[in-house]
């Protein structure tokens, strides 16, 4: 009988379903768009229920299109938008609040409060992570504070705290499972990244209680089954889960230390793996866990930049300039240049390395003659100069040169941008064969648990590179555009002061 993996791919704007196949091929794809409400400036909120109905929708969805059984499906496995925080109730299975999204600014107080105790070295020390309402830790903080005797129902062990892929599989066992894995919990400020364990001083500082927090696994096991009759009569084994990025990371294949990975999803995140060392960035980036495979942990080096793809739908929706993001490419070719014209999409502030949570957003360079392809052009040249910060960033960091970097997500099969990108970043961009890189990550670490792919080598005979994109900017036009981003760089923070 042949059987499948069903990755669950639960993003920012969407839900997505993905069957694979024994050789890394996709047999169907279901897909559901997730609301995102933004009811304050800054702030961004989730319906934690509907993320969870789209989920099922998908499932069903992906089965039906594929024209298979569940009881084909060997295993589940889930990668999700991470820091994304929900808290819910444990009798009731209800969430007491919308869900904080990761780009939501609404708990920077209590990280502005932290700093101001001394904490920053801290936290730093400890987590591998900056004091920024990114993290989830603030996000339990700020609802606890804002539900009616929040802190006493945790306190008394009726509130449970997850982040998407624990809320999820609690959800698909029935209750039955609270976990995490490694990979999300250390991006909740409240991790010893040494230990791999919830720590006991960072949850007294944030006074979150410990009982509501989710039992931390690795990232290819076997947490659970769904519940029967969820999925029909079957109990599929949910095998793995895993952040977004580091599950790009591992669908990419990069497995050795020093190799790179960057995805142009809502945001853009490069990570690099390195191995069993924890780097302690002096360049504003992130050290948190990649995966742990048994007892193998692999550590990660990570620059996020808050808005990419994300600036892409500002242009559709916001300044109505395009009906849909795959024009891009083309209109961006119809002017000879940007014109001068600089775009820093900074909405929701600042990421690595620059961390500045409250600049916002800005267009520089403007003339009576700039058009909407000027501004088109500079805001997919803005995800490339956001990428090429952190990459310069890592690579002061690591003392390793980058000759290459594997790119995946929405925005990577954008040729105008790929080879802008591999021009100002003067590296050369492989893009994979198979663009579902996070779902991808997902299905290969739930296929090793339940023992679908034998090891890690096996999976790499099925990863094959698509295109390639070399540098051919010469070095004085890259320094004179790179100067020209430092400058723009410079005015958003000195206006967002």
């Amino acid at each position: 009988m042949t059987q499948y993996i069903c990755a669950i791919d639960q993003g920012t704007t969407s839900t997505r379903a993905i069957l694979f196949d024994k050789e890394s091929q996709m047999i169907a794809v279901a897909q559901k768009e997730c609301e995102n409400y933004y009811p304050k400036p800054g702030w961004v909120e989730q319906n934690a229920n509907l993320i969870y109905a789209s989920v099922i929708a998908v499932i069903n969805e992906v089965v039906a299109k594929s024209n298979i059984q569940m009881s084909d499906i060997a295993a589940i496995g889930i990668t999700n938008q991470r820091e994304t925080t929900i808290v819910w109730d444990k009798k009731t299975g209800q969430p007491v609040s919308f869900a904080i999204v990761w780009q939501s600014r609404q708990s920077d107080s209590y990280c502005v409060e932290m700093r101001e105790k001394g904490y920053e070295d801290f936290f730093y020390k400890k987590c591998g992570l900056v004091l920024d309402p990114y993290f989830s830790a603030s996000k339990i903080r700020y609802i606890l504070d804002h539900l009616e005797n929040g802190q006493k129902r945790a306190e008394d062990g009726e509130l449970l705290f997850g982040t998407v892929e624990s809320f999820l599989i609690w959800k698909l066992t029935g209750g039955k499972v609270h976990i995490s894995d490694v990979s999300n919990a250390s991006r909740t400020l409240l991790m010893d990244l040494d230990t791999l364990n919830w720590d006991d001083e960072c949850c007294r500082l944030w006074n979150i209680p410990k009982c509501m927090l989710p039992q931390i696994k690795g990232n290819s096991e076997i947490y659970g089954y769904t519940a029967k009759g969820l999925l029909g009569d079957v109990q599929i084994p949910i095998a793995s889960a895993v952040g977004d990025q580091q599950a790009a990371l591992f669908g990419q294949t990069c497995f050795e230390s020093g190799s790179v990975k960057n995805t142009y999803g809502t945001g853009c995140f490069l990570l690099m793996n390195t191995g069993n060392k924890i780097i302690h960035s002096k360049q504003g980036l992130l050290s948190c866990v990649g995966w742990k495979i048994h007892d193998e942990v692999n550590y990660v080096l990570e620059g996020s930049v808050f808005v990419a793809g994300a600036a892409i739908q500002w242009l559709r929706d916001g300044l109505q300039i395009i009906r849909t993001s795959g024009e891009t490419d083309s209109r961006a070719r119809q002017a000879a240049s940007s014109d001068g014209v600089i775009v820093v999409p900074s909405f929701t502030g600042l990421g690595a390395p620059y961390w500045k949570a409250q600049v916002k957003g800005a267009m520089f360079g403007l003339t009576r003659g700039t058009n909407q392809e000027h501004i088109i052009r500079a805001t997919l040249e803005s995800l490339a100069y956001q990428t090429n910060d952190v990459l310069i960033a890592m690579c002061e960091d690591s003392q390793m040169d980058i000759l290459s970097m594997q790119v995946d997500g929405g925005a990577s099969k954008n040729d105008f941008l790929m080879q802008f990108q591999s021009d100002i970043s003067n590296t050369v961009i492989r893009r994979s064969l198979i663009s579902e890189s996070t779902a991808l990550g997902a299905a290969y670490l739930a296929g090793l648990a339940v023992g679908y792919w034998h090891d890690k080598e096996e999976i790499k005979l099925y990863h094959m590179i698509k295109d390639q994109f070399e540098p051919h900017m010469n070095e004085t036009e890259r320094k004179k555009r790179l100067e020209r981003w430092k400058k723009a760089i410079e005015g958003v923070i000195y206006f967002g002061n």
